[in-house]
């Protein structure tokens, strides 16, 4: 079985283009079917995990190359990003075997993502892995995969201190939020959406006691639901224009595919605040705020790019952390591509077993037929005995009779290691 990870992220591929690539869940396993459809079902199984740094696609197929599976898979992601191929392939990895296992594995630790250590991303991945199973895309192979995964991230943040020296995304806002600001209990804040990122952007501010917080949303009773937990008025997106001038810091993070707030929006904001800064953080990819905003003198615009260079930190410890974690995923990759050759022996165990069956069935037959007769049991038993032996053991020495002399001596060894035991073997 073949297997391969397709990876387009914050490595390889800049903010505004991974934005083409983003998936909704919603949008998954009509995307699933699509690629499918796409290959011609050469792969059984797919899986898609789509997130604000990375899009990638894990394939498994038969026991051909996986490398025929590869362009067609790239030009597949191409066309929705609506990118040419040759342009695609320049910002993405592909990794086969062992090595898309262990960058499955890296990705599910933490290891792979803008802030190290981090644990959001593998909640994403056991979405996309339930997303991948809904469509009926995942199979044996790429579960195997995604729960061995699981297992190394689990063993890797209970036996290192991977994620024990991490700052995320969050708290990376809030620090630089405390830089433009002297006092974070002062200042308005506004939070767009109402997902997981804004619910723990929400969280970490929330600790500074800011003097107000309000949560837009497009839908009003889910943001309502996150505006309970930290006493937050809740307003329509479509109300946001009007009001934006009213908060100090706009922390936005939607599954838009268009930005929600646009360069003359901001403009009007700093002209009614009379060019009182904004510090402003869009979490989302796409962008939730046009990139023109950034041009503008009093307002200090954040993407998910320039807060992980506030988040990289380095130290001794940190870096024991990162060596005893590879090696954990190492031991894991190893594992997994031993489970994976066994598979490929599969097709031949059950041809042997089915061979034997029509052998025992045969002989079986042939022995009530002699006992019928009115042969003894003793006699259609040797009789049986055997004649099956004689089918068990005929291949295997006609293959050492016909042997030329450079393949004897490996016929000679395999024939003397399934056959022969102990005092058996030759001297």
């Amino acid at each position: 079985m073949s297997v391969f990870a397709l990876s387009l992220n914050h490595h390889t591929a800049p903010i505004d283009l991974r934005g083409r690539f983003a998936f909704t869940l919603e949008q998954i396993p009509a995307a699933l079917h699509g690629l499918r459809d796409g290959l011609h079902r050469a792969a059984p199984e797919a899986a898609l995990l789509s997130t604000c740094n990375r899009t990638e696609l894990y394939i498994a197929g038969g026991l051909g190359d996986s490398r025929a599976l590869v362009r067609p898979t790239l030009e597949w992601l191409a066309a929705h990003g609506k990118v040419s191929a040759d342009e695609l392939v320049r910002h993405t990895h592909v990794l086969e075997r062992q090595e898309a296992a262990r960058h499955a594995f890296r990705v599910a630790s933490g290891l792979d993502s803008m802030v190290l250590g981090e644990a959001q991303i593998l909640g994403q991945m056991k979405q996309a892995v339930r997303e991948a199973d809904t469509a009926g895309t995942l199979g044996t192979t790429l579960h195997q995969l995604f729960q061995r995964s699981f297992s190394v991230a689990k063993e890797v943040r209970t036996a290192t201190e991977i994620g024990a020296h991490s700052i995320s995304m969050a708290a990376a806002a809030v620090r630089l939020a405390g830089q433009l600001f002297e006092d974070l209990s002062q200042i308005r804040i506004l939070f767009v959406g109402a997902g997981e990122m804004i619910e723990l952007a929400a969280t970490h501010f929330a600790a500074k006691a800011p003097k107000h917080i309000t949560i837009a949303n497009r839908t009003l009773e889910r943001g309502e639901k996150l505006a309970s937990q930290f006493g937050a008025e809740v307003m329509r997106l479509s109300d946001l224009p009007a009001r934006l001038h009213e908060f100090d810091a706009v922390i936005s993070c939607t599954a838009s595919t268009l930005p929600l707030i646009g360069l003359g929006a901001v403009e009007r904001a700093l002209k009614a605040r009379r060019r009182r800064p904004m510090f402003m953080v869009d979490l989302a990819v796409p962008r939730d705020i046009e990139p023109e905003v950034a041009q503008l003198d009093d307002v200090y615009l954040y993407t998910v790019d320039d807060l992980a260079a506030v988040v990289q930190t380095a130290g001794e410890k940190r870096q024991a952390a990162v060596a005893q974690a590879e090696a954990i995923i190492e031991s894991g990759v190893q594992n997994f591509v031993h489970w994976l050759d066994q598979r490929a022996t599969v097709p031949l165990i059950q041809a042997v077993h089915a061979q034997a069956d029509h052998w025992r069935q045969t002989e079986v037959a042939r022995a009530r037929k002699l006992i019928a007769k009115g042969s003894s049991p003793e006699e259609a038993l040797d009789a049986l005995a055997r004649s099956l032996t004689q089918k068990m053991l005929h291949g295997a020495l006609a293959e050492l009779h016909n042997a030329d002399p450079q393949q004897r001596a490996q016929m000679v060894e395999a024939v003397t290691r399934l056959f022969l035991r102990g005092d058996q073997a030759p001297r």
